[in-house]
């Protein structure tokens, strides 16, 4: 029986869903090609939760934040050879000789058959659309159906607030509320200045994604669904939802921070009279945690019920600009931190959930704040890579800063071309038709429901044990150091990572890392393949016991490779969206040719298994779906391999290079990496995106690098442990290296470069003796003369010394290994509708009476 894909009707804009769309002969640049998703048929009393996506061309003009969106030049198709050239040298480091040339004769079929006419029907496709990747990137992330929570949503953990009187959980809230709205308002009014990179201005369309907007499972998959006039927020604790409006219709604050943090307080002294036993029964948000088709089905189950309120309950979630969630927990350090904010806890009292997994909504944008004050970011990745989130994440917290500082010193300056008036000397009547008060969200528990919620969280705390967490605040150096010695920060730390699993396991394994193509209109991300030629000479040269300068040679060589690959990859000149796009071509072929006679799809594009692995950056055939900043994770039935799919349609076989094992190969991501990050964010991670894989994101600030890796209870500790021994080891080596060459091989501070000038003779500032970093090497050479690199590591400090295995072992197992002769295997309403929304929604949810403060 041949794999059953899933079809779509033909992409369109987002422009034509709008009641009165204007006819334009070309596609307006600035709208991507969701895919059109039946919807379910929905009765008239609930319209309201229908809502459109707002479009580039219904903003005012004149703004600057999307000026530069017509001048963006398009994603570039790359050229197929070198695409498959690309492919090949991903590959040849991951398969043995007589795998890679069996990958090498699949690249070469395919190039001489149905590579070449497939290519020039992807640049027909792309004629007219906004970019070649977009339809199908969409596609891949909606049609995962598997929980998006741990698998798709990443987070950001926060600094906390520079002030400490401010680390409290309702003043720090309420200071997040207010900044993130002054951001909001900013993309609205087109105020947010431009992302620019080297002064080239980057896509700035996900920014207009951001707010109201929700994923919306559906029996056919999921949709962005987005309501452009949002103007409140959610508030979640103990599981429990609040909700209160926060802008006007000129989408000003309508709110004082000090009466946000009195709206918290409320709702934390309302939400804490119910016992936390009781209201986790009742805590509808583990739902947006379950399976995808699962989660669709409740949604049918809280929108059908006649007399029920969940619909319009429901739609008040959907359509708020973003989820605060309060948490009672205070984690005791960073790794358990980072849990909270990708997954939450998982607690069981009396049998009952009380952990924070509870006080949730995964569909939709989460600003958590824990008891403490200790803030951080979970968001719904579909239309929004981190980089977006990050600007979004930075603004806010510098805006907290300043803010703080403009009530010490008026004149301090402030990141918004304008801010909304003061609240508090405006007139009443001027905010409009708003509730301030907040309202508590009382769902309908039907028995169907609660049996829903407990089998959800139940599933859920399945899912938050199989995986953990460690971090590592790394303080013996940063950037800084790193470039004082000639190295790319992030290729150094790339390296890093290759060689702490490589000391670990002795073999080396696919490894991902995304970077950003925002520099062309509506670019996401490509994938950079760490893993080459350089980087396993390396890895073998650090862990034989080679002289130091041999091992910093062939860092310096890993480093400048991955440094090209990152730059080509940057220009969307990488391989895996080109390939994976022509895959997408190929299958959208076959389906199109399956309708025309007359073959049925279930409306799936793999066959979904739960428990399957996971692990994929570009996607397989039949198994695509996607994670942070453009990974595309995958799932498959246990035993299935894209080789055995390639039958699926004799007249159309499957092209050989996606048959062929080095597809899956490439696919299955054992490290998934991620460097996002800058001096606002604490840690920034996801989960892993295979069972015996790690998720590694990684922060390299001026003096520390801050790193989260979680996998599946593959011995977490003990990599990061590894890791931070061999930071400190290469550490090590390049001080000798340094030190034999009279220093620092390149950058240093403006202040010392002035020491090079001709110095003046006689000066007082000249008495003395100079000291250097190297005296105590060279002091330590004279006395012990020539010594190897292991004899030298025991003159160095204990901090300094590599941590369990040492040179000797991996030494003698690689030795060993070419003894064998093994080698390395290798979105508009009408006033009148939207008024009687309005008026409708004012009778949603209880009214809470408002607390003294």
């Amino acid at each position: 029986m041949p794999t059953q894909v899933r079809i779509f009707t033909s992409p369109r804009s987002l422009g034509e869903t709008l009641a009165a769309p204007t006819e334009s002969p070309s596609t307006p640049r600035s709208i991507p090609e969701y895919p059109l998703i039946p919807k379910p048929t929905i009765s008239p009393t609930l319209k309201a939760r229908q809502y459109v996506m707002s479009t580039y061309e219904d903003r005012p003009k004149g703004g600057v934040t999307f000026a530069h969106q017509d001048k963006l030049p398009k994603l570039p198709i790359p050229d197929l050879e070198r695409s498959c050239g690309r492919y090949l040298a991903a590959l040849k480091p991951l398969q043995s000789n007589r795998e890679h040339a069996d990958t090498k004769r699949a690249v070469e079929e395919f190039l001489r058959g149905e590579g070449p006419e497939l290519n020039e029907k992807l640049k027909k496709y792309a004629e007219g659309r906004t970019s070649y990747i977009e339809q199908f990137w969409y596609d891949s992330y909606l049609n995962f159906d598997n929980p998006v929570v741990l698998n798709l949503n990443p987070f950001f953990l926060l600094e906390d607030d520079p002030t400490p009187a401010r680390n409290n959980q309702v003043t720090r809230a309420a200071s997040l509320i207010v900044s993130a709205l002054e951001f909001v308002r900013a993309v609205r009014k087109e105020e947010l200045p431009p992302d620019t990179v080297k002064g080239v201005p980057l896509d700035m369309y996900q920014y207009s994604r951001l707010f109201g907007t929700a994923r919306v499972p559906t029996d056919a998959g999921c949709q962005i669904e987005q309501d452009p006039d949002s103007r409140h927020i959610i508030v979640m604790c103990h599981g429990q939802f609040y909700w209160f409006d926060v802008l006007d219709d000129n989408n000003d604050v309508i709110m004082t921070e000090k009466d946000i943090a009195v709206n918290l307080q409320t709702v934390i002294d309302d939400a804490t009279q119910t016992p936390i036993q009781e209201a986790a029964k009742g805590a509808l948000g583990v739902l947006s945690t379950e399976n995808r088709k699962v989660w669709s089905g409740l949604r049918d189950v809280l929108m059908r019920e006649r007399g029920s309120n969940n619909a319009d309950c429901l739609n008040i979630v959907d359509t708020a600009l973003f989820v605060v969630c309060l948490d009672y927990t205070e984690p005791a350090n960073a790794a358990a931190l980072c849990q909270n904010m990708l997954c939450g806890t998982s607690e069981i009292e009396k049998g009952v959930q009380i952990g924070t997994c509870t006080n949730r909504w995964y569909d939709k944008l989460q600003i958590i704040v824990c008891k403490n004050g200790s803030a951080g970011i979970n968001f719904e990745h579909t239309g929004v890579d981190g980089h977006t989130v990050l600007r979004f994440a930075s603004d806010v917290y510098t805006d907290t800063i300043l803010r703080f500082a403009r009530t010490i010193n008026g004149g301090a300056p402030t990141l918004w071309k304008s801010t909304s008036p003061d609240p508090s000397k405006r007139d009443p009547e001027s905010f409009g038709d708003v509730n301030t008060t907040p309202y508590k969200l009382e769902w309908d528990m039907i028995p169907e429901l609660s049996i829903a919620v407990r089998f959800a969280e139940t599933r859920l705390a399945d899912l938050i044990e199989q995986n953990e967490f460690q971090c590592l605040d790394f303080s013996a150096y940063g950037k800084n150091f790193i470039t004082s010695m000639g190295f790319s920060p992030d290729a150094f730390v790339q390296m890093a990572f290759q060689a702490a699993y490589y000391g670990l396991y002795g073999r080396v394994e696919c490894t991902y890392e995304p970077a950003m193509t925002k520099m062309y209109l509506h670019g996401r991300t490509e994938a950079i393949r760490t893993v080459s030629d350089e980087s396993v000479n390396f890895v073998q040269a650090f862990w034989a016991d080679y002289p130091a300068d041999q091992k910093v040679e062939a860092l310096r060589k890993a480093c400048q490779r991955h440094t090209q690959n990152t730059r080509d990859c940057a220009k969307a000149q990488g391989c895996d969206r080109h390939l994976y796009a022509l895959f997408c071509l190929w299958q959208r072929m076959l389906d199109d040719e399956s309708l025309s006679s007359g073959m049925s799809t279930n409306g799936y594009s793999s066959p979904v298994d739960a428990s399957s692995d996971r692990g994929s950056p570009i996607g397989s055939p039949g198994k695509d779906y996607p994670f942070v900043d453009g990974e595309v994770r995958s799932s498959r039935e246990r035993g299935e391999s894209t080789a055995s799919r390639g039958s699926r349609d004799n007249n159309h076989p499957l092209p050989l290079i996606f048959a062929d094992p080095g597809w899956d190969k490439l696919n299955t991501t054992i490290l998934s990496t991620s460097n996002c990050g800058n001096p606002s964010l604490r840690q920034f991670g996801f989960g892993p995106v295979s069972g015996d894989g790690f998720g590694i994101g990684y922060i390299i600030k001026d003096e520390g690098i801050s790193i989260c890796v979680s996998s599946k209870h593959r011995q977490t500790k003990r990599f990061v442990d590894t890791l931070e021994s061999y930071l400190l080891e290469i550490r090590r080596v390049l001080r000798i290296t340094a030190g034999r060459t009279g220093g620092v091989t390149t950058k240093q501070s403006r202040a010392r470069e002035i020491e090079n000038r001709p110095k003046v003779a006689n000066r007082m500032k000249l008495r003395g003796r100079l000291i250097t970093g190297s005296e105590l090497i060279k002091s330590q050479r004279s006395v012990l003369g020539s010594v190897s690199p292991t004899e030298e590591s025991m003159t160095m400090s204990e901090d300094d010394e590599l941590g369990g295995y040492g040179f000797f072992d991996a030494g003698m197992l690689l030795q060993a290994l070419k003894a064998r002769g093994a080698g390395l295997d290798n979105g508009e309403t009408k006033a009148s509708e939207r008024a009687a929304v309005q008026a409708r929604r004012r009778d949603v949810g209880k009214k809470l009476r408002l607390i003294e403060y």
